[in-house]
């Protein structure tokens, strides 16, 4: 069974997105940096690489997607509060990023989600596990 997870996505400007997530408050591995990619710190055992889309394309031989056109993938990430919620997604409109989909609210689960510089979606929820069945 898997220990860690490692998202790769590819980016267009390294630097554009180093400073996006930064201003939502993630870190990065200094020593996994360098001119083509970052380790960017979920938590101690979730990472997202963010690689330069030539470097990206090193490790596939499929196209890869125009995440401004195409959904390839939404990366979703739990915090521990409603307010946290909305916090990230206001943070990464206000770095730059761009709205995806309206607040969700089922009651135990709450969701809202934006598209980083790229397109990536991501989105951040809470759940209240009391109120799951």
């Amino acid at each position: 069974m898997a220990t860690q997870i490692f998202v790769n996505l590819p980016v267009k400007d390294l630097n554009r997105s180093v400073d996006f997530f930064t201003q939502l408050g993630f870190s990065f591995h200094e020593q996994m940096t360098d001119e083509n990619a970052t380790c960017m710190v979920v938590t101690e055992d979730i990472y997202v690489m963010l690689l330069v889309e030539d470097f990206f394309k090193t490790f596939t031989k499929k196209d890869v997607a125009d995440a401004s056109t195409s959904t390839e993938a939404i990366v979703a990430l739990s915090v521990e509060s409603r307010e946290e919620v909305d916090e990230m997604v206001t943070k990464a409109l206000a770095a730059g990023g761009a709205p995806s989909n309206d607040p969700m609210d089922e009651g135990f689960m709450y969701a809202w989600s934006f598209q980083d510089p790229d397109g990536h979606l991501w989105e951040v929820m809470y759940m209240d596990s009391s109120g799951i069945a």
